[in-house]
């Protein structure tokens, strides 16, 4: 499982719609495969496979599992802590079947925008429905972060940016290059 290199916000290619996907073949096996590796390198939460140059609409999502205080956390065989991460979702041609009224703000970052993170409203609860990577049938309910996730990659699939849900420039802030998913994970607001 190849990582793939990650296409960055100045490449036209992120503001193109992706097409659909019209069979789960192995070629759609091994892009999975592909974007699940390259999420879990750069740290990240959600990858959309316009993110990795593949105009097709398939994300994944995977957050980390809370932190008991008195949890020691795993490391790799350098030494380093890594991220233990909960349920790996999977979805083709991901859609917003029904979204909630309330909406909540929260901080978003994106591995394609590297060096920064925002303040952007989105529905608190969604549905989403597609296909798994078995090309069956699925339907997610989603809350709060796991909401947030999807309807930051789903909006990938559609050529949009976090930073395009930004109007207030206060609502934009720096942090050290690599960080933007771990912010958004905590959702801490960053101080400069």
């Amino acid at each position: 499982m190849p990582v793939r290199p990650i296409v960055y916000s100045e490449d036209p290619l992120l503001r193109k719609k992706s097409r659909r996907v019209r069979r789960v073949s192995p070629g759609t096996q091994q892009l999975i495969d592909d974007m699940i590796e390259t999420m879990h390198t750069a740290n990240g939460i959600g990858l959309a496979a316009i993110q990795v140059g593949v105009p097709e609409r398939v994300v994944v999502v995977q957050l980390p599992l809370e932190r008991d205080p008195e949890h020691n956390p795993e490391q790799d065989p350098a030494g380093e802590e890594t991220l233990e991460r909960g349920e790996l979702y999977v979805v083709i041609n991901p859609q917003l079947a029904r979204k909630s009224r309330e909406m909540e703000d929260g901080i978003e970052g994106c591995l394609s925008i590297p060096g920064w993170v925002g303040e952007v409203s989105r529905h608190r609860a969604i549905t989403v429905k597609g296909l798994d990577r078995q090309g069956q049938h699925v339907r997610i309910k989603a809350d709060g972060m796991l909401a947030r996730v999807f309807q930051h990659e789903i909006d990938h699939c559609e050529g949009i940016l976090f930073t395009d849900h930004i109007e207030d420039p206060e609502k934009i802030w720096p942090v050290e290059e690599g960080q933007e998913e771990a912010v958004e994970a905590t959702q801490e607001v960053p101080r400069v």
